[in-house]
C-alpha cells in the first residue's frame, strides 16, 4: 500500500477501499485531521474572487476539489476515502458545486465527503449523497440499443 501525504497528513493510498460510514461507525482519529488540513490548505489558495485558482474569466478557475483530485490522480492515485470541504462561513455548511460532485463521481460514488465550518464541525455525506442517480464510467460500458455508422 502506497501513502499520499498532504503536509503531514497521511491518507491512504490508491488501493483503499470506499467505506459505508455512518456517525456512529466513524473513528474521528482521521477525520478531525483532514478537516484541519482543508482548512490550512485555504492559506495557499489563489481566490481573489470566489474559488480555490482563479481566473478573471471566473468559468476558466479551477475549484478546490477538482484541484485536490487532479493533482492525486497526476501523482498515480485513482481510488479515495475520502475528503474534507472547509468553509469560511460560520452558520452553514458549504457542498461542492456540480461540476466538482460529477468530477469526484468519476472515482466511485461511496467515499465520503466532510462539509466542514471553521470550528472544526462538519457533516459527513457520500458523493452517492451529494449526486444521486448518477452517471458514472461503469454507465459508459453498459449495453447499448443502436449504435451509429461508425459503430460506437
Amino acid at each position: 500500500m502506497t501513502d499520499f501525504r498532504i503536509g503531514e497528513l497521511r491518507v491512504d493510498g490508491a488501493d483503499t477501499e470506499a467505506r459505508n460510514h455512518s456517525s456512529e461507525e466513524e473513528n474521528e482519529d482521521w477525520i478531525k485531521p483532514l478537516i484541519h488540513q482543508s482548512q490550512g490548505a485555504k492559506e495557499f489558495a489563489y481566490c481573489p474572487y470566489r474559488c480555490n485558482v482563479e481566473n478573471a474569466s471566473y468559468n476558466l478557475g479551477l475549484c478546490a476539489e477538482r484541484t485536490a483530485i487532479a493533482k492525486a490522480v497526476s501523482g498515480g492515485y485513482r481510488s479515495f476515502k475520502a475528503i474534507a470541504i472547509a468553509s469560511d462561513l460560520e452558520d452553514q455548511f458549504i457542498s461542492p458545486c456540480g461540476g466538482c460532485r460529477q468530477f469526484m463521481r468519476e472515482f466511485g460514488d461511496h467515499w465520503s465527503v466532510y462539509l466542514s465550518k471553521p470550528d472544526g464541525s462538519y457533516k459527513a455525506m457520500t458523493i452517492e449523497d451529494l449526486l444521486p442517480v448518477s452517471f458514472g464510467p461503469e454507465d459508459l460500458k453498459k449495453k447499448r440499443l443502436f449504435t451509429t455508422e461508425n459503430g460506437s
